[in-house]
C-alpha cells in the first residue's frame, strides 16, 4: 500500500486516485493508478512512446513490484495506448494541478507566469487537427503549472481564460505572446489578482502603429519625453547584443487605451545585434498593468522568453515530442501531461546535478535510487 503523505506533500499516486477509471468494470486486469505510476516512471527514464513504456516496464518489473502490486504484470503498449486515449484529460489536468500545488511553494509576488501555446506536429490523424496545448509556466522555477488543449491555434483565445481560471495567480505577473493580447484576457488576468505584460504585434495593427509612431517621435528628442530605461549587453562568440527596454506612461498616445483594464504603461524593447560588423535592430512592443518601470518590465519579458527554451525546446528535444504518434482519442494530450509531470519532477530534484534534462533522464534510467527519490518512492 501507499503511505498517503510524505512530509505533507501529495505523492503522485494519491493524485492519480482522483482520476475516474474510464474502462468497463469487471473487465479490468490492471489497476489505473499503478499503470499511471508505471507510465510516469517510464517517461522519466526516457520512454517517449507507448511501445517504449511497455519495453522498459517489462524489463524493470521486479523493481516496480518493490513499490507497486502489479498483480497482472505489465500490459501491452496497445493497452497503455487505449487507456491514455480514454482518460478524461480535464480530470488528468486537474490532478496535475493539485499535485503541482502541493510540490510548488506558493508563487511569490512578481513571479512571472508565462502562458504560451505549442502544437505537437505529429499528433494529427490524417483527418484530425494536431494537438495544440496552451501551458502556464512558472518561469523562475522552470515548472509547468497547468495546461489546456485546444483543437487548433485559433482557439487560444478561449483556452487561455479557461486555463487562467484554474491557477492561483495573486501577485504574479502573467506574460503572453501576441495571440493572447485581447482586452478580455487582460481582464481575466486582473480578475485573478495578477498583472499582465502583453506583446503587441501586427495582429493589433493600429495599436502597433501607434506605438511605432510614438517611439519614432521619442527618439528624435528623448529628453523631452518622461520615461525609464534599462540596458543589458550580451557578448557571445563574436556576437554583440545590446538590449534596451524603454517604459512609458503616455497612454493617451495609444489607440483606444481605455479598452485595456488597469493599463499603466507600455514598453519598447530594442535589440541591436552586431555580428561581424553588421548591425540589425529589432523592436518589440508591450502593454502592461505594471507601473512604467523599465527594470521590472524587462525582467518579466526576459522571463517569458525562457518558456521557449525551458519548456518547448525541452519537450521537442528531450522528450521527442514531435515524433509522438499517439493518435487515439485523448492519448496525445494525456501523454503531454505525463511529460509535463516528469519535467517538473526533474526540475524539483533537491540535489544539484550536472547536465540537462536528457542527462537526468539517463541517470534516472540507470539509478534505481535516483528514480525512487524523484518519484518520492524512496
Amino acid at each position: 500500500g501507499w503511505p498517503m503523505e510524505r512530509e505533507g506533500k501529495l505523492r503522485l499516486a494519491d493524485v492519480f486516485v482522483s482520476i475516474t477509471d474510464p474502462r468497463q468494470p469487471g473487465k479490468v486486469e490492471h489497476d489505473l493508478v499503478e499503470l499511471l505510476v508505471v507510465a510516469v516512471n517510464a517517461v522519466l527514464v526516457g520512454a517517449d512512446t507507448f511501445v517504449e513504456i511497455e519495453l522498459w516496464a517489462k524489463e524493470k518489473l521486479d523493481w516496480l513490484r518493490g513499490h507497486l502490486k502489479l498483480e497482472a504484470g505489465i500490459p501491452s503498449h496497445d493497452t497503455f495506448g487505449r487507456l491514455f486515449g480514454l482518460i478524461d484529460p480535464s480530470e488528468f489536468e486537474a490532478a496535475f494541478r493539485r499535485w503541482v500545488g502541493t510540490v510548488l511553494p506558493a508563487l511569490g509576488a512578481d513571479t512571472v507566469v508565462a502562458i504560451d501555446g505549442k502544437t505537437s506536429r505529429r499528433t494529427g490523424k490524417v483527418d484530425a487537427t494536431p494537438l495544440h496545448l496552451v501551458s502556464a509556466f512558472a518561469a523562475g522555477a522552470g515548472l509547468v503549472l497547468g495546461q489546456r488543449a485546444t483543437a487548433e491555434k485559433s482557439n487560444e483565445k478561449t483556452a487561455i481564460p479557461q486555463l487562467l481560471a484554474t491557477l492561483a495567480l495573486e501577485g504574479c505577473i502573467v506574460t503572453l505572446d501576441a495571440m493572447g493580447t485581447q482586452a478580455s484576457i487582460a481582464q481575466a488576468i486582473r480578475d485573478r489578482g495578477a498583472d499582465y505584460v502583453l506583446a503587441v504585434k501586427d495582429n493589433q495593427p493600429i495599436l502597433a502603429d501607434a506605438m511605432r509612431d510614438f517611439f519614432a517621435l521619442f527618439e528624435a528628442a528623448p529628453e523631452r519625453t518622461p520615461h525609464t530605461v534599462t540596458e543589458t549587453v550580451e557578448k557571445d562568440h563574436g556576437r554583440l547584443e545590446t538590449r534596451r527596454c524603454y517604459a512609458f506612461a503616455q497612454l493617451a498616445c495609444l489607440h483606444k487605451p481605455e479598452q485595456w483594464p488597469d493599463l499603466k504603461s507600455f514598453a519598447v524593447i530594442e535589440s541591436a545585434r552586431c555580428i561581424k560588423g553588421k548591425t540589425s535592430i529589432e523592436r518589440r512592443f508591450y502593454l502592461s498593468s505594471l507601473a512604467p518601470d523599465a527594470d521590472r518590465l524587462a525582467r518579466a519579458i526576459r522571463a517569458h522568453w525562457s518558456i521557449e527554451n525551458r519548456l518547448h525546446w525541452c519537450m521537442d528535444v528531450a522528450f521527442a515530442d514531435d515524433q509522438m504518434r499517439a493518435r487515439s482519442g485523448h492519448a496525445a494530450h494525456n501523454l503531454a501531461i505525463l511529460k509535463h509531470i516528469t519535467l517538473n519532477l526533474i526540475r524539483l530534484d533537491p540535489s544539484p546535478r550536472k547536465g540537462g534534462i536528457k542527462a537526468r533522464r539517463l541517470i534516472a534510467a540507470t539509478s534505481d535510487l535516483y528514480r525512487a527519490q524523484l518519484l518520492g518512492l524512496a
